[in-house]
């Protein structure tokens, strides 16, 4: 099968395209390299993958790209995915994730995709949930702008879906770590905190660090996107481990997982504007749906994190 992936060089999308290979797929990346990493295509580019360095927000550059590959399936998953700086730059937040989509949408159908997995938020779009785990249903209250542009993007797939027959699906993820997480970046709780373990600092929690979060390994998003392709379900799903985990219970986690050699004793800050308190996706369209669940707990996801940065 003929693939795009957009933001194919980040962490999650990387681990999709090899995905990809692995099965046979003839795979087209799209990314501009602003927080992809060619070294995370080494091993993909070598085995065929072929990368368009360009930005969704250029729709002309987009759509030669992608109209070349003359996808069946366009995977979706680039995007401006930090909190703080859809804070600062509201509307830079919006022309990445909303018109970024809208173009990737349009070049989709006009190159004659069958199908459309766009890559959404579960927590940045629920906020203070009244019910937790959070279904599908549940009202969108997002605090930050980042959710907000996750949902018009999610309203842009469905009003494709209805206007021009485009099959698109949205999956909104919830926290995601695993091997290719920048430990050194602004993101990624799980990815920073192992990083502190391996080079013996001191992690930073914002807030008491009883914020709770849904963490699910990466390997578990992989295989949801891979199901989802091939479904025919619209609509939003939630992609979690649907379990509530604190940041402190995170730290407790990673000290057992590490074997008392080294531990973690965390700085504390003060609590971040944008983020929401607790945070727990109910994933049962997708288990009912997709035939997904998650299966990679997260001490074991810890334990494959720290393997990697001690080889």
């Amino acid at each position: 099968m003929d693939c795009v992936v957009t933001g194919g060089a980040g962490f999650i999308g990387s681990n999709l395209v090899d995905a990809l290979l692995a099965r046979g797929d003839r795979v087209t990346v799209i990314d501009n390299l602003s927080s992809g990493r060619r070294e995370n295509l080494q091993d993909a580019l070598a085995r065929g993958a072929e990368l368009h360095e360009l930005d969704v927000r250029d729709f002309q550059a987009l759509a030669r790209a992608i109209d070349r590959a003359a996808p069946e399936v366009v995977f979706h998953l680039a995007a401006q995915i930090d909190v703080r700086h859809s804070l600062l730059a509201p509307a830079a937040d919006a022309a990445v994730n909303v018109l970024g989509t809208i173009n990737v949408l349009e070049a989709s159908r006009r190159a004659g995709a069958r199908r459309v997995v766009n890559t959404s938020t579960g927590g940045g779009l629920y906020g203070e949930a009244q019910l937790l785990p959070t279904p599908e249903d549940h009202p969108i209250v997002p605090l930050a702008p980042y959710g907000q542009s996750k949902l018009a993007a999610e309203g842009y797939c469905e009003l494709f879906c209805r206007l021009h027959d485009l099959s698109t699906v949205s999956l909104r993820y919830g926290n995601v770590y695993g091997p290719r997480q920048d430990v050194h970046g602004e993101a990624g709780v799980v990815a920073i905190f192992c990083g502190c373990l391996a080079d013996g600092r001191r992690p930073t929690v914002f807030g008491d660090g009883r914020q709770t979060r849904d963490w699910v390994e990466v390997s578990d998003v992989v295989r949801a996107n891979l199901l989802a392709a091939e479904s025919g379900i619209t609509g939003p799903v939630n992609i979690g481990h649907g379990r509530e985990t604190s940041v402190l219970e995170l730290i407790a986690a990673l000290n057992d997982v590490a074997g008392g050699e080294c531990s973690l004793e965390p700085v504390f800050a003060a609590q971040r504007p944008g983020e929401v308190r607790r945070s727990c996706l109910d994933v049962g369209r997708a288990r009912r749906e997709l035939g997904w669940e998650p299966t990679v707990s997260l001490r074991d996801g810890l334990r494959t994190i720290l393997a990697g940065l001690a080889a």
